[in-house]
Parts: C-alpha cells; structure tokens; sequence
C-alpha cells in the first residue's frame, strides 16, 4: 500500500501493469476521505495530441524502484473512466470508478464526496 508519505516521492513515476508493462505517469493521488489514505491514482495516457488521464485503485500497489506497479492488466486501465488532464473528477463519476474495477463504493454518511485529491 502506498502511504501518504510515498506520494510526493512517487508521482511523475512509471505507473506498469503486473507484467512489468508501461501504463503511463503517475499524475495524482486521491485519498479516501474518510480515511485520509492514499485510495486512487490518476495516470498519463495517451499519444502527445490526445492525452488523458485514468483512474487505477491504489490499494494492492507495489512501489519499485522509479515505478509503481498495479494489479490491473495495462488493457484494462487504458480503458477505465478518465478525465481530460486539465479537468476535475465530477462528484457524479465516482461511483462509475469504483465499479469498474469491481470495488465497494459508499459515500459518505451525508453524500460526501470518496474522494478528494489533496
């Protein structure tokens, strides 16, 4: 698990799949907020001309020397919920991600928001 410390050490990393192949940059963190813990990643994708940025859960990340390795397949993360690299995560997709990656999604107690980028 990344801890909140390993955060600013690791973004701009090489984000790889489980077979050790280039996803993209690791561009931000979001943290839980009802925990205040590291929770998703967004990353770098994309050719120069249509970059984007895709969401990847942080919760069984490994930290490698100069990379950050996900449990999810390349394929799989190019094709997660994204945004453009100058926008925001709308409140109203936050559900969308969790359930793509098949993860339990509960707001909280009074609708706020899973997610805050800090």
């Amino acid at each position: 698990m990344i801890t909140s410390a390993d955060v600013r050490e690791w973004r701009n990393q090489d984000v790889v799949d489980p077979k050790g192949r280039r996803i993209g940059v690791l561009e931000a963190v979001y943290v839980d907020t009802s925990s205040d813990e590291p929770a998703m990643a967004t990353v770098l994708t994309g050719l120069p001309t249509r970059r984007r940025l895709v969401f990847v859960p942080l919760g069984e990340a490994v930290l490698g020397p100069h990379y950050v390795k996900v449990p999810y397949a390349r394929s799989m993360v190019r094709q997660a919920p994204s945004i453009g690299t100058d926008d925001v995560l709308p409140a109203d997709q936050e559900e969308a991600i969790f359930q793509y990656y098949e993860l339990e999604y509960r707001p909280g107690a009074a609708g706020e928001r899973r997610l805050a980028r800090p």
